[in-house]
Formats: C-alpha cells, structure tokens, sequence
C-alpha cells in the first residue's frame, strides 16, 4: 500500500469513527463519548503492549453494569463494521492492481502464442457455488445500510465535488451511521433456509447482475486488443450455483418443501431481473430498420419492431413473477402464461442481435442488449444452479428400510459387494423398485420426497448432486437408483464429497472402482464430479497433512480420468479461513495438481467471503477478474510436477503435521475441557448465525462440531490454532533431519508449499499469545493452565521458526497492505477482547437455568464484533 492511499485510508477511517462518535455524543452525552474514547485510547495502548493500559481495560470493565458493557460492545463492533467498509471501498477505487491487466502484461513478457491462448481461454469455466454456511454474522438489514454507506463513500471520494455535493454526502453518511447505530445489530432468530436464499438472490440483483456483464466486457476488449480472440455470444466464463435451500446435509430445516419454494422463489428473482432489462431495451430499442427475419416475426405493420418482438416477452416475465407469488401464497394459478425455459428469453434476443447488426447498429447491439444475453447466458431464467447436498448415510436409510420391508435383510449390514450387485441389479431393471403401499419413516419419506423435487422441476435449474461423508462406490450408486426410481428423467451429476483423511486418500480407488462399472459409465457419459473437502479434512487432521492429502487426492484423480478419457471437474469445498482451506484465489489456482483445471474450476463461496469478494459491483468484478486471471495464468503457466525429493520431504512433514495435531487435539486428555472454557464455543451454540445447528449431532461432542464453530471458537480468542498446530514443529523435524536444502527448493520453486508458508505468515498476524493468555488468566482454571502455556509456546516457536525460513524480520512482510489492515483494527479488537473476557466471566457464574438478556446480548455483539474485525469468522 503506497504511503498516499494508506494516509487516504486512515483519514477515511478517522473520519467514519468521528461521525460515529458524534452519533453516540448525540444519544448518550459527551460523558458517554469520552468514556469510549478513553477505552480506544486503552486499547491502542494496551495492543502496544503497556501493561497499565491492560489493567486499566479490566478494572473498567470489572465496575461497569451489564447494560453498560453492551454501549461499549455496540460502540467498537461498529467501528470495526465502518472501517470493514472504508477498506472494501477503498479497494474499489485503486485500480493499479487489475488482475487482468497484470495478466495480460504477463503474458507480454512470454511471448505466449495466440493459438496457446486461445486453447488456455476455450478452457475458462468458473463456477462459483454461493453456500449458506453460517459464518455471515451481519444482519441483512444492516448490510443494505453498509451498501449504500459504501455508495456514499465512492461519491465522496470523487474529485470535482463542490462543497454543497460534499457537505450533502457528509450528512447522508451521518444519516447511515446513525440509522446503524440505532438498529438491532443481532439477530434475535435464527435465519431460516429460505431468508438465506433469498439473501443470495440479492447478492446477484444488488451486485452480480451488473458485475458479470461488466467482467465479461473488461475481459473481451483485453483478449481483442492483444490476440484479435472476440468472444462468442454465448460465452459464459462464469456461472453460479447454490446450495442454499438444496443442502440439507445435517440441517433438519431444510426440507424438500424448503427446496421447491427456494427453486420458485429464484424463478421469480430472474423474472423480475429480466422484465426490469426487457423493460429498458424496449425504451431504447426505438428503432424502425430492422432486417427480413425479424420483419417476418413482427408483420409489415409494426413500426416499431424490436419493441413489438419484446413486449409480450415483457408480459410474460411479469406474468411469471404474479404467477409464482400467488401460487406461493397457497392460490391455484394457470402456470401455462409463465416463463419455464430460455427458450423462450433467448431467441428472441438474439433475433434484435442479428437484425441490429445486419442493419449497421452495432454499437446498439452491443450495448445494453449484449448484456443482457451475456446475463441469460450466466443467471438463467433459474437465476443460478441449485446444488443438493445429503449425507451418504441418509441415503442407504432409505435401502435399510426397503430391504427389512422385503423381508431380504438389512442393507446397513450387507457387505460393500453385496450392495454394489442389489444396487446395480435394480437401475438396469425396468420394473420399479419402490412399493405402493410401503410407508416409510419420515426421515426415508423426506429423502425420497427430495428426489421428486428434483423430478418435478427443470434440470437446468439444477447443479449437482454432493454426497457428504461419501467412502465407497455404493454411495454414488445409492443416489443414482434413487434418481430414477422418482423418475428424474436425465442424468443428474452425482459427486461423492471426500472430507476426511482416510476418504481423501481412497478418492481414487473408489472412483476407480465406479469407473470399472459399465452401467455407471454409460450414466456419466464422459463426465465426472468429485468434490474435494477442505474444512473436515483440516479438522480431522491439522492443515497441513489435510492439504497435502488434497493435493495427492486430486493429482491421482487428474490421472485416473485421463485413463478413462473423463472430464473431470474438481469441485472445491474451501472455506474463508485457512483452517477451512481458505486461500487468496492466485495462490489457491497455483497450488493445485497440474491438469486440475482441465474439466473448469468449482468453488464454494462461503458466509462473508461472499460479502467481502462480491458484495458490490466493482468489487465483484475485480474477483471475478482474479479467478479469471489466476485459472488461465495455471493453465498456460503450469506449476511443476513435484520432484521426487519433495514428496518424500512433504509426506514426512504432512505425517509429523498429523501426528503432532492429533497429539493435542486428540489425544491430550486436558485439550476438550481446556478448549471449553478457554474460548466461547459454548455461548457460540447460542449466536443465531445461520439455520444449520452448530453440530452434526446434537449429543456428540468435539469430533461432531462443525468446521465453522470450530475456527470461529479460536478466532475469537486470537490463538487460531486449527491453522497452524503441528505445522512449523514438523517443518522444523524435517530440517532438523537434513532436509533444509530440499526445504528451501519446495518453497521457491513449489507454488503448493509456497502458499501453505505465505498463508501461515498471514495467520500470525492475526494471532496474538498475550490476548489469548489474558483469556485463560480470567476463565481457565489453575490446573488447566500449563496447556495454554503450552500451546502458546508453540505458536510462539512456529513463528520465529516461519521467520527464520521466510527470512523475514516480521510477519507480512511481503503483504504491507494486509499488514497495515489488520494494524488498524487491532486497538479496537483489544477492548472487545477483555469486554468480551468479562461477559464470559458474568454468565458463566449464573445458574444452569439462570439467563440475563443484556449479558447475553452483549455476549453476541462482542462475538459478532470480533468476527467483523478479524475479517472472517469460519
């Protein structure tokens, strides 16, 4: 970050928390304010490591009331929430840094041919997967305000204002803060599946639908100027999907129910997306010269043809809109006037397209009305792909209790070829399997219902089909039979998720199996999609034997399907932090396999990520341009096959990694009870965050909770020790044994060890021993504290160690912008960290059956206001 745009930052920052304080001075008093402002100067002090600051931290917060620390929570969680989106703007603004422009400059200096290109371009398919995980803290009300606070910034930052213009932007900004200062910043019940989906459509309406089009032009003038290349009409770089309403993988709330509504309600979005474009091309497309072909279409009376090919098309989308309300509302409706297939959008496009350019209007052609076709192209009169996701176990429930019912045992207990020939037998049959008369239990009738869903409606509005906890073949099958036994009339994609340790390294044996059955090969027809899990993986066995098992898992299945003459996509199942596999998108493309890309680029897009990467249009676009960049650079530029020595060196370090993660996580009888009352994951259980329950089973224990409660727990304690544990201390075995020479090689030359190192370098940035200590003095028991010290002893060794090896003086070296974001937050993070640390205290001394509501509050605006300044949450 130059000096100029880093001064620009802080004084927009100042200025954001100015006003917030004048918001604060105007409710509670300047008695009030000063008290805030004496805490922020404590804070910046006391993350500066003077201990009287600390002390004076804890004695104000030990002598406040319970209502009082909540003032103070909401006043900091905001702050940290205004220069959030003083950031996210900001980076809007500074376009130096286009991805695609440094691309294309990459590829200036090496020479790359135009047929390379343009083999390397034929391959861009990015699809972006929008999931529900529940790490968005942020209500959807106060996003709309951070929306337009944003807006207001960007105008604000323009440089011919005149002072009235300016003076106008300066009280509306005032008006957002104050309106988010007097709003409810915690939800009081959870989101359901539904308000998730819909908070997804209005990422695409508020910001995608303006963005891809955008992207997509940024990047066709770039491939024009430099290779002559003009994308084809219906060039699609970018699609997206969701599993928002489709993934009901330990999530009780979503129901095929659920799943009809949301596949409707998305239907409805897209309608009134495209009336609202159909709506301005009609206006503009004023024009009476039009070639033959449409002239045939519209009849010789029309003066106006392109509007009298488009306004029943309008008429239609706005029926489909009132159609699918009223039906929705419980009314019955004549479905026959609604949108159902793009046939009936597209064509009719493309007949304004072709007559436009025929008749010497090019450039009318290829404004408004290229973008909407590149949008059909994109969204769809489905909006995007709805994604199924269930456990494999729910679904050999459904055998279980067939096979009982047949009286022919139970299927749960037969062997893995027992169920392969049954499973078999039955999708070659014509006859069909399930009885009339049979009445299942609910949680069978609640799968079965969910595969008629997906009978009953287009499979364009459909991705795929994941399978979670899938090890064998007979869990791919299972699905396939019970697809067509609900008469789903096409092949469905049905991708086995591989999340643990042990199913990532037998990825390729069961698929190797599946690919030996004649059956399933002729059902893929040449295509396959296997999801990769990163989250569990992690969690199962520490980040770094998780991300070399990845790497081995997809290497292996690259392989495979070249064997088998398969597309293979690889579908990856990251998260936003580095415990769940988050990673910047460059360096995630480039730590892939070489031929990884081949079948496109799958990804989750998880809780704030979303946010943060495509919550405005400049924004998105920018993302969307740095996937795009990134998979076209690891497509031209491919990274190296690992040389024998570093597998060996990876594969000893990944071991050690896993043994030394396991160690603590596992096997270490203090690590469950210290973990408890070290961090807040019990009151975490109580945040209503997002609709799925924080653990798979409600009565298990470490092992069941999800990924993201589990990387949110330690976030908010600053040690963030699923990242890093075991990591350093197996490199550092690895170089103790000999092998620093090889150590040093992987990590200039290898861009998967490469990124795992980067990646730590940024974790320890934000994690912090002296605020994490301070946690276990104020909640952990006397006999329970060595194993803090313990681990912070590690992290403190990991550090120098990464320092050492990095040949750094201090973190972040390499990333000063990084750097210098989280060094604004952190005076600010500091005094939620010991208010935070106080709350614990109150509510952990209440009665089992005791609850205050302002503790509680509190407890969840701290936890919320943590999250935002950490700048991700799971």
């Amino acid at each position: 970050m130059s000096k100029q745009r880093d001064n620009e930052l802080k004084e927009t920052v100042r200025f954001l928390g100015s006003t917030l304080g004048d918001t604060i001075r105007s409710q509670m008093g300047e008695e009030w304010l000063q008290r805030i402002e004496t805490i922020r100067l404590s804070g910046r002090e006391s993350h500066q490591g003077k201990s009287d600051a600390t002390q004076q931290l804890k004695t104000l917060f030990s002598e406040l009331k319970n209502d009082e620390l909540l003032t103070i929570g909401r006043a900091f969680s905001q702050f940290l929430n205004l220069a959030n989106i003083a950031e996210q703007e900001f980076n809007t603004i500074t376009t130096e840094d286009d991805p695609v422009t440094t691309l294309f400059e990459h590829l200036e200096s090496a020479d790359i041919s135009h047929q390379d290109f343009a083999s390397a371009f034929e391959q861009l398919k990015i699809d972006l997967v929008l999931t529900a995980h529940p790490t968005e803290v942020t209500r959807r009300t106060l996003i709309h305000k951070h929306s337009e606070l944003a807006s207001c910034l960007r105008d604000l930052h323009q440089s011919r204002l005149t002072t009235e213009q300016r003076e106008d932007l300066e009280i509306r900004i005032a008006d957002l803060i104050s309106q988010a200062w007097h709003t409810e910043e915690i939800r009081t019940i959870r989101p359901t599946p539904v308000d998730e989906a819909r908070w997804g459509f209005s990422v695409i309406e508020n910001s995608l639908w303006d963005a891809v089009p955008a992207f997509i032009r940024s990047l066709e003038k770039k491939v024009q100027n430099k290779f002559g290349i003009a994308l084809p009409i219906d060039a699609a770089p970018v699609q997206f999907s969701s599993w928002m309403g489709g993934d009901r993988d330990g999530n009780p709330n979503v129901t095929s129910t659920v799943t009809q509504q949301v596949l409707l309600l998305a239907r409805k979005r897209a309608a009134k997306l495209f009336a609202k474009d159909i709506d301005k091309l009609q206006v503009e497309l004023s024009m009476s010269d039009c070639d033959d072909e449409l002239r045939a279409k519209v009849g010789d009376d029309a003066l106006e043809p392109y509007r009298a090919l488009l306004r029943p098309l309008l008429n239609k989308l706005n029926a489909t809109q009132e159609g699918i309300a009223e039906h929705l509302a419980g009314n019955t409706v004549d479905q026959s006037s609604w949108i159902s297939s793009q046939e009936q959008v597209l064509p009719l496009l493309l007949d304004c397209y072709r007559s436009l350019h025929a008749c010497g209007m090019q450039v009318i052609a290829d404004g408004n009305l290229l973008d909407t076709i590149r949008r059909v192209h994109c969204f769809g009169i489905h909006l995007l792909k709805l994604d199924i996701r269930q456990d494999s176990e729910r679904h050999a429930d459904v055998f279980s209790e067939l096979t009982r019912y047949f009286g022919i045992g139970d299927y749960a207990n037969w062997s893995e070829s027992d169920k392969q020939a049954f499973l078999l037998k039955e999708l070659s049959s014509k006859r069909p399997l399930l009885p009339a008369n049979w009445q299942p239990s609910a949680d069978v009738q609640e799968v079965l219902d969910t595969c008629k869903v997906i009978a009953r409606n287009s499979q364009y509005g459909f991705g795929i089909y994941i399978i979670s906890m899938a090890s064998l073949p007979s869990d791919v099958l299972a699905v396939q039979l019970l697809l067509k036994e609900s008469s789903v009339g096409w092949a469905m994609p049905v991708a086995p998720l591989f999340e643990t340790l042990d199913d990532l390294n037998n990825a390729p044996a069961v698929t190797k199996q599946l690919f030996d059955i004649d059956w399933y090969r002729g059902y893929i027809q040449g295509q396959q999609h296997v999801m990769i899990g990163y989250s569990d993986s992690a969690k199962d066995a520490g980040a770094l034997a998780a991300g070399w098992a990845q790497y081995e898992s997809q290497e292996a299945l690259v392989k495979l399907a070249e064997e088998y003459n398969t597309k293979l996509t690889l579908f990856h199942g990251r998260g936003g932090t580095i415990g769940r596999g988050g990673l910047p998108a460059h360096a995630a493309i480039h730590s892939q396999p070489p031929g990884s890309l081949t079948g496109g680029f799958r990804v989750t897009e998880q809780g704030e990520t979303i946010r943060y990467k495509f919550g405005m249009p400049e924004l998105a676009k920018n993302s969307l341009g740095l996937y795009a960049s990134a998979i076209i650079e690891a497509i031209l530029f491919p990274p190296p096959q690992p040389k024998q020595q570093w597998r060996e060196a990876i594969t000893l370090m990944a071991n050690n990694g896993r043994d030394n993660y396991r160690q603590t996580v596992r096997h270490d009888p203090d690590f469950v009870p210290y973990f408890r009352v070290a961090t807040p994951e019990q009151e975490l259980g109580k945040l209503p965050l997002g609709s799925r329950p924080a653990k798979r089973k409600p009565s298990g224990g470490i092992e069941s909770l999800r990924a993201i409660p589990w990387i949110f727990a330690w976030a908010q304690t600053r040690l963030v020790l699923p990242s890093w544990l075991g990591v350093m201390k197996a490199v550092n075995t690895a170089q103790e044994q000999g092998m620093q020479d090889v150590i040093e090689d992987m990590l200039q030359h290898w861009p998967f060890f490469h990124s795992r190192l980067s990646m730590l370098d940024m974790v320890f940035n934000k994690a912090d021993s002296r605020i994490s200590k301070e946690y276990d003095e104020k909640l952990v028991p006397k006999e329970l504290l060595h194993f803090g010290e313990a681990i912070r002893d590690e992290l403190t060794t990991s550090v120098t160690s990464l320092l050492s090896l990095l040949k750094q003086d201090s973190v972040m070296e390499s990333d000063p912008k990084g750097k210098e974001s989280m060094s604004i937050r952190a005076g600010y993070l500091q005094p939620l960290h010991f208010l935070q640390m106080e709350l614990l205290t109150r509510i952990r001394q209440l009665d089992e059956d005791e609850h205050d509501a302002v503790l509680e509050r509190a407890m969840m605006v701290t936890i919320a206001g943590i999250a935002v300044g950490m700048r991700n949450t799971g």
